[in-house]
């Protein structure tokens, strides 16, 4: 019997997804999990691909079947399991065999990883992989980091499996270490802040405008047809038309409003602050979660407080209102990838990693949660802008805000007197207010730090600075 191409440890929902990827691509494949049962339930489910799959009941029958240099998938709960896992397959393995993390994985626990084998003759990959089930089956977005050498050994597996934009697969190389898992971990990010954005357009036109759930998903369904085009928006339509099978009702009205959340758009906001990078939309997004899970309190907080003394939003003009919500959606959302391309170029910079942009939003066209015509926009501003300090200072996308910032600050203003929480699209419309302003109020604080703490500062005449208190040079 020839040997498998690639071997995947985990047959959880993503790990036997992705495994029957890799077989239906026509790449051998042999699996293994802790259960035995799952193994064999997994192969008895196989159906044609099982010629395809060698099922393996033991760690070192399943070494074995894989061709060396072995790439083996880990597809198992993050953390401490992971290190369980290598550990327990290190024994078994030879010089050049690789361990691929392809789990929503800390990026620090990558580079961890990456670095402990180094002197081992066994090397490490983190594979971000993203597209949910789905994806994970049918074709998903992968990041990739690790050594180039070690890329080429599972190049044809990743490019046979991955998605396709216009025929190009959705996967790279991105750098070493923990390249991929912190690029995947931005996307994450990213991909919290669209989420929340959608949510409180959705508010807006649910609280503010009174429009029903079937009424709603129309207006999702005509901006999918316009520059809003993507994935999110287009699940958006489809479940806010959704009918609850028990009741009848529109099925979003039945679910209780509490997001839950995994860890890496938390993880975002933690290493965007690391880095001194401001990314206010994600921040929003993941507060905005955390406070939805207080469902209790909130409850509780609205018989003390009540709700703000406004009811229904009165607009004029409901249709150009309407149109100021497409294009204020727009106008955020340039805003949370412009944060998060940000962070990601701090980030490059910090650990050696020379991501390339233009890349990066190439393979999160196709196969990824955020996919949507906007990426190829992006890719298009960092190809002619490599160097660019910001995705908002690029031509394209410096027009874009001009043309939709405006509608933005109606909305949220709207929003905001009408007492509904648009948390992340007024952080978005900050974000820009406070960017694009050559002369801002930090020079205040400044200023009380040097009253505070004899800091020193920096003066616009470029005189030298004095240091406070004020009665060292300066009086108050």
């Amino acid at each position: 019997m020839s040997q498998a191409e690639i071997g995947l440890i985990g047959l959880g929902v993503m790990g036997s997804n992705l495994a029957l990827n890799i077989a239906e691509k026509g790449n051998k494949i042999a699996v293994f999990n802790r259960t035995v049962d799952a193994t064999r339930r997994f192969y008895a489910e196989a159906g044609a691909l099982k010629d395809q799959i060698v099922p393996c009941e033991t760690i070192q029958e399943f070494v074995a079947a894989i061709r060396p240099p072995r790439p083996i998938i880990i597809m198992i709960k993050a953390g401490d399991p992971v290190d369980q896992q290598m550990e327990a397959l290190k024994p078994h393995l030879a010089k050049g065999d690789i361990m691929i993390d392809a789990g929503n994985a800390n990026f620090r626990d990558t580079m961890r990883r990456f670095d402990a084998l180094k002197d081992s003759g066994l090397t490490f990959i983190g594979m971000g992989v993203s597209g949910g089930e789905e994806g994970a089956r049918h074709g998903p977005s992968i990041m990739v980091g690790g050594t180039e050498e070690s890329y080429r050994r599972v190049e044809k597996v990743l490019t046979s499996i991955a998605a396709k934009y216009d025929s190009d697969p959705c996967v790279a190389s991105l750098g070493e270490n923990g390249a991929g898992h912190f690029v995947k971990t931005i996307h994450n990010g990213i991909e919290y802040a669209d989420m929340q954005m959608i949510a409180e357009i959705y508010g807006i036109l649910r609280d503010g405008l009174k429009m029903s759930a079937q009424e709603i998903g129309e207006v999702f369904g005509a901006w999918n047809k316009g520059r809003l085009n993507s994935y999110l928006i287009e699940i958006t339509e489809k479940v806010l038309k959704a009918a609850d099978p028990l009741t009848g009702n529109p099925i979003v009205d039945m679910i209780l409003d509490k997001a839950g959340q995994k860890g890496t758009g938390k993880w975002s906001v933690i290493e965007a602050q690391n880095m001194g990078v401001p990314a206010t939309a994600i921040e929003a997004a993941v507060a905005a979660r955390s406070i939805s899970s207080a469902k209790g309190e909130r409850e509780a907080a609205e018989k003390i407080l009540g709700l703000p003394p406004v009811g229904e939003i009165r607009v004029t003009d409901r249709d150009a209102f309407i149109k100021d919500l497409e294009n204020a959606l727009l106008a955020a959302k340039v805003g949370a990838y412009a944060q998060g391309f940000a962070v990601m170029s701090a980030a490059s910079n910090e650990f050696g990693w020379n991501l390339p942009m233009p890349t990066i939003a190439k393979i999160w066209r196709a196969g990824c949660i955020i996919r949507s015509q906007f990426l190829d926009e992006i890719t298009t501003a960092f190809t002619k802008a490599p160097d660019a300090a910001n995705l908002i200072v690029t031509p394209a996308f410096a027009a874009m805000v001009k043309e939709t910032d405006g509608a933005l600050r109606r909305v949220v203003s709207t929003a905001v007197l009408g007492g509904l929480p648009v948390p992340a699209l007024a952080s978005a419309l900050g974000y820009f207010d406070s960017y694009r302003r050559g002369r801002g109020t930090a020079n205040v604080i400044q200023a009380q730090r040097d009253f505070f703490g004899a800091h020193g500062f920096d003066r616009i005449d470029g005189a030298d600075s004095h240091h406070g208190p004020w009665g060292s040079g300066l009086s108050a």
